[in-house]
């Protein structure tokens, strides 16, 4: 099956009341694409962030963990084609000295800014190139700017992953835009990915928090695309209040809905990643139900998703169940192998731990370039998902010449 990636449909307008982006080339990456943005708001924004779980983070990372904790920020400077990880004391003064170049060409207080890097692990960021792109990026800067501050975000991403959502809280519109990249590198928590939230909601910091590690819980906690986990990972809101809406406040309807908008734009962007998954022609959803405990519903389903053997027969769309039945059964869960039945997209491939006789209707349902595989364990009443992608020759392509 011949993989698309031409972007999903059209970027939304990405208009954010407050917010100036803006993405240029500084010279960072070899190829001369776009590799500089920035995202700044017109007023000190509530911030809240989320960061990889890899003992080892970039200095980037580093410095956003510390920067976040007081809950206000004015802006983010971001570059890709180099990760800043793995670069000592130098890559720490680095760091800082991108913010430190943001906040004075920009007239910010220092300490203000945030900074994200992706890109080749281990080499010295060239500060230089940063500071010799930031006067274009400033003066490039728009409220129509966060499209072009996406694309220089990209890595291996073949398409720009954006999305956002709209709705009448506390009496006004409020508008959450995300952008985000990732497509390799991506296993819970997170992995070689960024996705930043821009909303005009009135919304205080530690709120904020709550609800986007919700939104992450249900999002880019749960998509595998290689098993790999990244330095750099970071997921970052801001929240400039200029909507002009009254403050959300915690335990309310409003609270909720916001809540709830900003979960469904997660996952929105976290399946174009995973769409996006390097050399990757499906998207699977992986569905584990009647689990004895929620532990065993998170074991099983990540077991399946994470399994080259499965996804390799995802590839080829092959509905070689004896491959997911493995799968959970070293996954270290409490099942019995009678009770499990398994579906290909809605075909019973296994009922009572045996086949079904639909291999071949289950090979036409899976032509399909959405996959969901549904196992049902019959021992309880947990359950869980993930999404991953099929494994590909042609993620071996990418990997293998990545640094060329």
């Amino acid at each position: 099956m011949a993989s698309d990636k031409s972007k999903p449909g059209r970027l939304p307008a990405l208009r954010v009341t407050g917010f100036r982006a803006a993405g240029v080339a500084a010279g960072i990456k070899k190829n001369g694409k776009k590799d500089l943005a920035l995202i700044v708001s017109d007023k000190p924004a509530q911030v809240a962030g989320l960061f990889t779980t890899n003992s080892v983070k970039a200095a980037p990372v580093l410095l956003d963990m510390k920067r976040v904790k007081k809950g206000v920020a004015s802006g983010l400077i971001v570059n890709s084609g180099n990760a800043n990880a793995c670069t000592g004391v130098d890559g720490a003064k680095v760091a800082e000295e991108m913010t430190a170049l943001a906040e004075a060409a920009l007239g910010l207080k220092k300490g203000s800014m945030l900074v994200c890097s992706t890109g080749v692990i281990g080499v010295p960021l060239p500060i230089a190139k940063v500071a010799s792109g930031l006067p274009s990026a400033v003066k490039a800067l728009g409220y129509d700017g966060l499209p072009a501050a996406g694309e220089a975000m990209m890595t291996t991403d073949a398409f720009q992953k954006a999305g956002e959502r709209r709705a009448r809280i506390g009496g006004r519109e409020v508008i959450i835009a995300g952008l985000c990249k990732g497509a390799g590198m991506i296993c819970p928590n997170m992995a070689t990915m960024l996705a930043f939230f821009m909303t005009d909601a009135d919304i205080k910091a530690p709120l904020l928090a709550e609800a986007l590690k919700k939104a992450v819980a249900a999002s880019f906690n749960s998509i595998i695309v290689d098993n790999d986990t990244s330095t750099n990972d970071t997921v970052l809101a801001f929240a400039n209040g200029m909507s002009g809406a009254d403050e959300i406040k915690a335990g309310t309807k409003e609270f909720k809905e916001f809540s709830d908008i900003l979960t469904s734009l997660s996952v929105e962007l976290a399946q174009m990643i995973v769409r996006d998954g390097e050399g990757a022609t499906r998207l699977v959803e992986i569905e584990i139900k009647g689990a004895s405990s929620a532990q065993d519903a998170r074991s099983a389903v990540r077991t399946v998703a994470e399994s080259f053997l499965c996804k390799t027969a995802f590839f080829g769309g092959d509905p070689n169940w004896g491959r997911v039945m493995a799968a959970i059964g070293r996954a270290g869960i409490s099942m019995k192998e009678e009770r499990v039945s398994i579906e290909f997209n809605g075909v019973r491939v296994v009922e009572k731990g045996l086949d079904t006789g639909k291999e071949k209707e289950a090979a036409r349902a899976m032509k399909q370039d959405t996959l969901v595989v549904s196992v049902d364990l019959k021992s309880g009443k947990s359950s869980d998902r993930v999404w991953t992608s099929d494994l590909t020759y042609e993620y071996v392509k990418i990997n293998s010449a990545y640094r060329t």
